[in-house]
């Protein structure tokens, strides 16, 4: 199987990219494309290290592999700078949406920091609006172009700032506007999600959805954290819940797997893993096992039962997209059109939607995987 330069390649006579897809775990500032950076730059006289697209994607993608999540994190430096402005919020949130639909994606979920957007004068409310109205505009957009896709906000409050409970209220406040969830995301290490516990505690007296980025920068103990205090649905990310396992025995495919209490609790009860295998190997993630896709413990998650979701985390920072993840995962582990449903499935499953929407979603993957 080979993987084009779009990311498309074909398994089984299928194409990827035409399969239906489910987007758990995608950032609205790490998707920004370089040549509406560009022009935003332009119109509100920001420096920009690249004259044309195509080298800044390139400025980007290299600084954005750097083994270090803080180093990867600096980039968004760039693609939030221009996202300070109602036309900006709005347009990058537009085309978001446009690019999901053509990458396949019938469900999505954006997440995004309003905390992060006020510096040219938007309030908190306003900076919601203006990116629910582009990913509104996105979703006509894509139905003209005969894309069925629904995209939801998921409210993020930054771990290294004060401002978590008030986010949460603005995500509440939201939550029949197109808000669906809560997150918290930012420097893992040093910053827990204990420390944000009355916004989790008010979001809970709400029974209000909530993922937190966990598992990626810090191990155990952040997961831990976040089941306990912020009472996560889901893990961003979650890949070093894999340090609580211990592989007893290898025999040929055979693996002999003990598991920690938290592992298993995971695993059991079914909590969603919002695995994004690029970028862990960039953000250095996986080094514990290796730097290659193939020492991703993804496989062994899988295995072994874990509700293990595929996303891109960031397409632009990547250089990536959901059918270029799966296509690169099939090439390396080898797995069929079966598997990559599997993980679709999961991702349906775990959407912070009403069961009668999750079960839409699930009962449309079915068909476009059978077709």
């Amino acid at each position: 199987m080979s993987i084009d330069q779009h990311g498309d390649a074909v398994l089984q006579g299928m194409s990827i990219r035409a399969l239906p897809k489910v987007s758990l775990h995608d950032h609205l500032d790490g998707g920004v494309r370089p040549a509406t950076l560009l022009e935003l730059a332009d119109e509100i006289d920001l420096e920009v290290p690249e004259e044309t697209a195509e080298d800044l994607a390139e400025w980007i993608a290299e600084r954005s592999d750097s083994g270090s999540l803080v180093e990867y994190l600096k980039t968004f430096d760039l693609t939030t700078a221009v996202m300070q402005t109602r036309e900006g919020l709005t347009r990058v949130a537009r085309e978001f949406v446009e690019d999901l639909a053509a990458d396949g994606v019938i469900y999505g979920e954006v997440r995004w920091a309003p905390e992060q957007h006020l510096s040219r004068g938007l309030s908190l409310e306003e900076v919601v609006e203006a990116v629910q109205d582009g990913i509104e505009e996105g979703e006509d957009a894509a139905e003209q172009a005969g894309h069925d896709i629904r995209v939801g906000q998921l409210i993020t409050a930054m771990r290294h700032t004060d401002r978590s409970l008030e986010i949460a209220r603005l995500a509440v406040d939201w939550r029949e506007r197109g808000v669906v969830g809560f997150d918290i995301a930012g420097p893992e290490e040093g910053f827990p999600p204990s420390r944000h516990r009355a916004a989790f505690d008010y979001l809970a007296g709400e029974f209000f959805p909530v993922t937190v980025h966990a598992g990626e920068a810090a191990g155990v103990d952040s997961i831990r954290s976040a089941l306990l205090d912020g009472r996560a649905l889901r893990l961003g990310h979650g890949v070093r819940i894999a340090e609580d396992l211990d592989v007893v025995s290898r025999a040929g495919d055979e693996v002999l797997v003990q598991f920690g209490d938290l592992a298993r609790w995971v695993r059991d009860r079914e909590i969603p893993l919002e695995l994004s295998p690029s970028s862990n190997l960039q953000t250095g993630a996986i080094s514990t096992w290796g730097d290659e896709l193939g020492d991703h413990p993804f496989d062994l998650l899988y295995q072994l039962g874990f509700s293990v979701t595929v996303n891109v985390d960031n397409r632009t920072m990547s250089r990536t997209s959901l059918t270029r993840e799966l296509a690169l995962l099939a090439e390396t582990f080898e797995y069929d059109l079966d598997d990559l449903e599997v993980f679709q499935l999961n991702a349906a499953a775990g959407a912070f939607l009403p069961v009668e929407e999750r079960e839409e979603l699930i009962e449309l993957i079915g068909e476009g995987f059978d077709r």
